[in-house]
């Protein structure tokens, strides 16, 4: 009996193991489907994901089901951002409920990795905004929101990067390192969710302030949950940033999808000096705990109202340090007497109610004083702002009161002494007598090094000059990257990009003696074999991304610039950089044993990862094996030119897009342009090599080409030629068609070819076709011209010549007799076109003899008379002689067309 009981539970338990093993497979396609297509029915944007990992065993007795590596990638107008990706989202689901195909309900959620981006646009558009629109019923609604069913009682984030980028409202926000989880009864009205946080760094921006820098931040707080009211209440929360410990309060209350109410505020705990310092990122990365400190310190503030598109809550911050002092232990100075207070007060929500307000900050390094103050009011209508800045520091001895990453070196001189006070509205009505500015700011003698700039950045003199209409930059040179350069010009409306996110707006005169753009854009050479790192710098290298808030013109001189295989000298046009995009204008430089100006645009506005490109270049002699080697472009668009040298003129202009590389995406270009060959030498170019041995003509070989005009177009990757002659060595060829980017081609060649230069196997060919005619009721008589077409593809490498002259028998004998008839017809015009002419002429001639002599008769002039002939007797003779030279010419023409047809 035991036995048989023992056996019966083993047979059981074998089978809830295989059970455990197969179910997740057997329901693996039904879930993959409803996840699919919920995710299609719902957002507007691509979704994918790599795999679904469906499990027994990792939540057991719940169904585990893993989406891995799941990607939601926008559409326009944020085509191609990446919204989010996330490595692994685990759910642990009620197996019963996907087995009865009802709802489904969820207990845990769990985010490995997520990466979020997401970006509001200058038009306020949210990226994150990809649902569809519900156009369901209301019955409909109601099922729909049965699939699922949320018996949440515990969610984790790990490792999540999340950055929150307004571009509208100039504000940013960079979490990274992030893991947050929670612990709640999500099925309850009511309830308390314990949640922890964790953040490497944050990073928050708003305009040109970062208010917080690779910050790490902590949070512990219980919140309180009221699902009937949407109502978040925070009790006993704490938050640390870096070494600054904040007390949370309040409450966060969810209205509609964008209003929110709120009623939050913080206060540090602590007095001390050194908590608040720890939020200067160069003081708290080096040896904070052994730093010394003294001095109080206060922080706090509050938000209170409601957010909505169109409203603000009121806000106010509180900062004030007395007495500070720090020194680093094995540093010999410290900054002392540090004074600060700091007064941030919005009473209702109203933007332009914020008032700033600084009326002292104070510190001294080695004796020397650096004051400030600062006042900003009615920031939206009409910024009023009056501060002042005042102070001396010897940049070399900065190494003694603060500590720098290894390998920082820094010199230099810094002298300021500004003040301004006044409203904008006076600047931008060019009414200077109302607003008062003054000062000067000079660095001298300064050289910066770093990891990040190993060959340092040196600044020998820069002054600026502080009036009410602008701060000119009087004097600017110095050295980077082995360039020497110098710069006048000015800035218009500093004040306003710097406290109302305006363009920064002015104009610069720069000069340089020669540039490496290699270094300046950070290009190296390919990585030998095996070097991954050097791959993984090229791999994660992306392209120059052009500020946003930029409205310059630069006006540029370069005696010479390098760039990859491309020398140039006597540089010079205009930069202009605006709307995130640089504007080339009237670009100049000799390169290439030539000259060259280039007109266009390159901008990032649309896309940071492939920026759009817009040019147009005209380009004079320039030489073209050194114009294929140099240009990347040139070698896709004509790649006839490895096989030629000479000289070439073109225009073009074309547009697309490039890649990380800086290379033009070619399936992305399109354009049109010219090509004029000045003088060059064809040799051992493939296709032309293999027609001529065909054909048995030596001359088609190594061919001379002078002044040789043709036009181009590109798209889609392919080269569109347009017919253009050839004359060469006694030959003539019509040649038209297209080539692609990878090399291959489709070209149609037309050939008028004498006799007299075919050798034996060509003339046996055409006799052989002449047979052929003839053998078919068709008399040929062939003279010395003889016409073909040949049809060419393949690839310039390895060219094929689909109809060659064997195959096109038949078709070169209708052709033959196409071209006799042709002939006859053209004999018969060329006869009517003449004698139409001369008769012409003729009577042109009799008009202007008679024109004349009446001419004379009324001016009195008697040289006709003494000619002993009468001016139409001249004309007379004329036309006769004309007529008479006319038909004598076509019965020439005709006896030589007889001659040749006995050949």
């Amino acid at each position: 009996m035991f036995k048989r009981i023992l056996k019966i539970v083993m047979i059981v338990v074998a089978v809830l193991i295989l059970a455990a093993i197969a179910i997740p497979y057997f329901f693996k396609n039904q879930i993959v489907a409803r996840v699919k297509t919920e995710l299609n029915k719902h957002l507007t944007a691509k979704v994918d994901f790599k795999d679904v990992d469906i499990s027994l065993f990792r939540h057991f007795p719940k169904l585990s089901v893993a989406l891995e590596e799941l990607q939601i990638i926008n559409m326009p107008p944020f085509d191609g951002d990446t919204l989010l990706a996330v490595k692994k989202i685990d759910v642990a689901l009620n197996l019963m409920s996907v087995i009865k195909g009802g709802n489904m309900e969820i207990y845990n959620i769990a985010l490995q990795q997520p990466r979020i981006h997401a970006i509001v646009n200058r038009d306020g558009a949210a990226n994150w905004d990809i649902t569809k629109p519900d156009t369901t019923t209301a019955a409909s609604a109601d099922t729909s929101q049965q699939q699922f069913s949320l018996n949440l009682q515990q969610y984790k984030i790990e490792d999540a990067y999340i950055n929150y980028d307004d571009q509208q409202g100039n504000m940013q926000l960079i979490v990274d390192g992030l893991t947050h989880q929670g612990k709640g009864d999500f099925t309850q009205d009511q309830f308390t969710l314990q949640t922890t946080t964790l953040a490497n760094a944050l990073t928050f921006k708003y305009g040109l302030i970062p208010y917080l820098a690779n910050t790490r931040t902590q949070l512990d707080a219980d919140i309180q949950i009221d699902n009937t009211s949407n109502t978040y209440t925070f009790k006993n929360g704490k938050a640390v940033l870096n070494n600054l410990e904040l007390a949370l309060q309040g409450f966060f209350k969810l209205v509609n999808d964008s209003t929110y109410g709120m009623d939050m505020s913080f206060k540090a705990p602590s007095t001390q000096f050194k908590d608040l310092l720890s939020l200067v990122p160069a003081i708290y990365k080096q040896d904070f705990s052994k730093i010394k400190t003294e001095g109080t310190a206060a922080f706090d503030g509050f938000v209170k109202g409601t957010y909505a598109p169109a409203q603000m809550p009121a806000f106010g911050l509180n900062l004030a340090v007395k007495d500070g002092f720090f020194q680093y232990p094995d540093l010999p100075k410290p900054v002392k007497n540090i004074q600060l207070a700091l007064k941030i007060t919005n009473p209702d929500g109203v933007p332009d109610h914020t008032i700033v307000d600084m009326p002292s900050g104070h510190l001294e390094m080695d004796n020397t004083p650096l004051d400030m103050r600062l006042l900003i009011k009615t920031p939206v209508s009409d910024l009023y702002i009056d501060g002042a800045a005042k102070g001396k520091l010897d940049l070399s001895k900065v190494t003694q009161f603060v500590k720098l990453e290894n390998g920082t070196q820094l010199t230099g001189l810094l002298d300021a002494d500004m003040t301004a006070k006044g409203n904008m509205s006076a600047i931008e009505k060019q009414q200077y007598d109302r607003f008062y500015a003054a000062g000067v700011l000079q660095l001298s003698n300064m050289l910066y090094k770093s990891k990040d700039y190993p060959d340092g950045v040196k600044i020998n003199n820069l002054l600026l000059h502080f009036n009410p209409k602008n701060v000119a930059v009087q004097q600017l040179n110095g050295q980077y990257l082995g360039t020497n350069f110098e710069a006048i010009g000015e800035v218009n409306n500093l004040l306003a990009y710097m406290f109302k996110n305006a363009p920064l707006d002015g104009k610069l005169s720069a000069k340089a003696d020669e540039i490496n753009l290699d270094k300046w854009m950070g290009t190296t050479t390919a990585a030998p074999e095996g070097n991954t790192a050097a791959k993984t710098d090229t791999a994660a290298a992306m392209p120059f991304a052009v500020p946003s808030n930029l409205d310059f013109s630069i006006q540029a001189a370069v005696n010479k610039v390098h760039y990859d295989k491309l020398d140039m000298a006597n540089l010079s046009g205009t930069l202009l950089l605006k709307d995130e995009t640089v504007t080339m204008q009237q670009l100049k430089a000799n390169a290439l044993q030539g000259s060259m100006e280039i007109n266009g645009s390159y901008s990032t506005r649309n896309s940071k990862v492939n920026p759009d490109i817009n040019v147009s270049y005209n380009v004079q002699n320039l030489d073209v094996q050194q114009t294929f080697t140099a240009f990347n472009t040139v070698q896709k668009l004509m790649p006839i030119a490895q096989f030629l040298s000479g000289k070439i003129s073109s225009q073009l202009t074309l547009q697309g897009k490039l890649g990380k590389d800086m290379s033009p995406i070619l399936t992305s270009l399109n354009g049109a342009g010219n090509l004029l060959l000045i003088e060059g030498f064809l040799k051992k170019f493939e296709p032309v090599d293999q027609l001529a041995n065909q054909l048995n003509i030596s001359q088609l070989k190594d061919i001379s080409l002078r002044d040789i005009k043709n036009y181009f177009s590109f798209e889609n990757g392919r080269v569109q030629v347009n017919p253009f002659t050839v004359k060469v060595n006694g030959l003539q060829m019509l040649i038209g068609g297209s080539h692609g980017f990878d090399q291959s081609l489709d070209y149609t060649l037309q050939l008028a070819l004498p006799r007299s230069i075919m050798g034996s196997q060509g003339n046996t060919l055409i006799n052989n076709l002449v047979t052929q005619a003839q053998s078919k009721g068709i008399p040929v008589n062939v003279s010395d011209s003889i016409h073909l077409q040949v049809l060419m593809a393949g690839n310039i490498m390895k060219p094929t010549l689909k109809t060659d002259l064997r195959e096109t028998a038949n078709r070169t004998v209708d052709n033959l007799k196409s071209q006799a008839t042709e002939l006859v017809k053209n004999k018969i015009d060329t006869v009517k076109n003449a004698v139409k002419d001369t008769l012409q002429q003729v009577k042109q001639q009799a008009a202007n003899a008679l024109k004349d002599e009446i001419k004379k008769q009324l001016t009195g002039d008697k040289d006709s008379a003494q000619t002993g002939q009468k001016p139409l007797q001249q004309a007379g003779k004329q036309a006769e002689q004309t007529l008479k030279n006319t038909f004598n010419n076509l019965l020439k023409k005709k006896n030589n067309t007889a001659d040749t047809t006995k050949h």
